[in-house]
């Protein structure tokens, strides 16, 4: 099975592990749409094999136009990638309604229509491959970060209904679920959480490094690694799972 030719569109591929998925996928001769907010940044990032398209997950109707104008010019997704996402932690004591919403539109409402409308696509097609970038947090609660943590198992609970669905097609639906990897949002997340425990920065990194089995950082290689398997030769299988990529048994 080769990826020549079939389109992938992949939400947050400006960044860190969107993009460094997307740069794969291109390099194997896949039409690559990658999405984010900023046109600039999937313009500056974009190589051959690319298209950038700007693109809030937290706004219905321009997921709708967006992937519509994507199908129109590259033709069916059959490879979605629901990556775009937000990582804050905050105390549900101190979380109020804006952050809560915010953080499910962008995370589940976002990986909810992205799915949908390249599912409107796809359903015309004998193949394809849906994953959602969740995170550990999906998989067990995270201390401090309920309403990020209750977001992703949402996706996951998303994907797994949706193999259900589909089960016994061409379609499978799986979520990669990575410890802490070492992308910009690890560095941002270091100086929170340095502010808000009050210690120092490399305290903060450490913590979440410890968090990890395998004490370390994950690479995007290895994230996009897991990705390339289940869009690859024998992934037929591959289905409903949640792939954890944490260093060891969380």
């Amino acid at each position: 099975m080769s990826l020549q030719g079939k389109h992938a569109l992949i939400t947050g591929g400006g960044t860190g592990i969107g993009l460094d998925m997307a740069r794969s996928l291109a390099a194997q001769g896949a039409l690559v749409t990658i999405t984010g907010r900023r046109q600039e940044v999937l313009d500056e990032v974009a190589t051959a094999g690319m298209t950038g398209m700007a693109m809030d997950v937290r706004e219905e109707q321009q997921i709708v136009d967006t992937i519509g104008a994507a199908v129109e010019a590259r033709g069916p997704v059959q490879i979605c990638i629901a990556n775009a996402g937000v990582a804050t932690g905050k105390a549900v004591h101190k979380t109020d309604m804006t952050f809560w919403r915010d953080m499910m539109a962008t995370n589940l409402d976002g990986a909810f229509l992205t799915i949908r409308e390249s599912l409107a696509s796809m359903r015309h097609t004998d193949w394809g491959r849906v994953i959602a970038v969740s995170s550990i947090a999906g998989i067990r609660g995270v201390p401090g970060a309920a309403c990020y943590s209750a977001s992703k198992h949402g996706m996951i609970g998303l994907i797994r209904s949706l193999s259900e669905d589909y089960m016994g097609t061409g379609f499978t639906f799986n979520s990669i679920c990575p410890g802490y990897v070492d992308t910009d949002i690890v560095t941002r997340n270091t100086t929170s959480i340095a502010q808000r425990a009050g210690i120092s920065e490399d305290k903060a990194r450490g913590i979440m490094v410890n968090t990890n089995r395998h004490r370390r950082l994950v690479e995007v290689e290895e994230v996009t690694a897991a990705m390339n398997y289940i869009v690859g030769p024998g992934s037929g299988s591959i289905n409903g799972q949640n792939i954890e990529i944490a260093g060891g048994q969380m």
